[in-house]
């Protein structure tokens, strides 16, 4: 019986993909948990408990008195964008007795959605300001909730008082596909924002060496010639 010796290196290990952290975001009730769970390629981890009659004081459900649980810590997914690139979704609890939480959660994060609610608008702005304020990229997507009032994107641009360069889109966060389409306007938006900086940077790097590099010129110019001294 002949034996051979298995050929090694024949084929390449498939290169690592890029993991990016996103976080969904939003009020109370607007549908981030929803959204976690209609794009995750895993079982969704979530933190949901219910609400009790105790929670109603902190709790505002108006306009949303159907929803019967809350989430306490975090919603946790993974999705699969192409073979190069997973995301890991980790989605915020929307009550203000939570917000401890953000900063742990945003570590790290390339990007965020905030959901919003057209009903319940006012209840995106704290979402928002919060990104703003630790310059993380965004994307504002409208969850169109059935029964709700529909709104063209500039109106509600321009209620939320959104920068020209956010992006704003329509979407429903029950369906796959119309969640995937959100998580990649973030990617997208982020991988400009951060392109941005990084040229902005590099600008104002050579402007300092140029100027560095100009000063020592003009200080080593000779100076005028002494005057000679009278002669008697």
């Amino acid at each position: 019986m002949v034996f051979g010796r298995s050929k090694r290196g024949g084929h390449k290990p498939a290169p690592e993909p890029v993991t990016l952290k996103i976080l969904v975001a939003g009020g109370f009730g607007v549908g981030k948990t929803t959204l976690v769970g209609a794009v995750s390629e895993i079982r969704p981890l979530r933190t949901e408990e219910t609400l009790s009659e105790a929670g109603t004081v902190v709790d505002d459900t108006q306009g949303v008195e159907a929803k019967s649980t809350t989430t306490v810590a975090m919603d946790f997914g993974r999705i699969t964008i192409h073979d190069g690139l997973v995301l890991y979704l980790f989605g915020t609890p929307g009550q203000d007795r939570f917000w401890f939480l953000w900063d742990e959660l945003a570590q790290g994060a390339l990007g965020a959605v905030v959901l919003a609610d057209t009903r319940r608008l006012e209840d995106s702005f704290a979402a928002i300001d919060y990104f703003e304020r630790r310059r993380i990229p965004f994307t504002v997507a409208v969850n169109c909730f059935d029964g709700a009032e529909r709104h063209p994107a500039e109106t509600v641009r321009e209620a939320l008082d959104l920068d020209g360069e956010v992006p704003l889109m329509l979407c429903d966060a029950r369906e796959r596909e119309s969640a995937r389409d959100v998580l990649i306007s973030v990617v997208e938006h982020a991988m400009h924002a951060s392109a941005q900086a990084a040229a902005e940077r590099a600008g104002r790097e050579a402007a300092s060496t140029s100027g560095s590099t100009s000063a020592p010129a003009s200080a080593s110019a000779p100076g005028p010639a002494p005057t000679p001294a009278p002669t008697s």
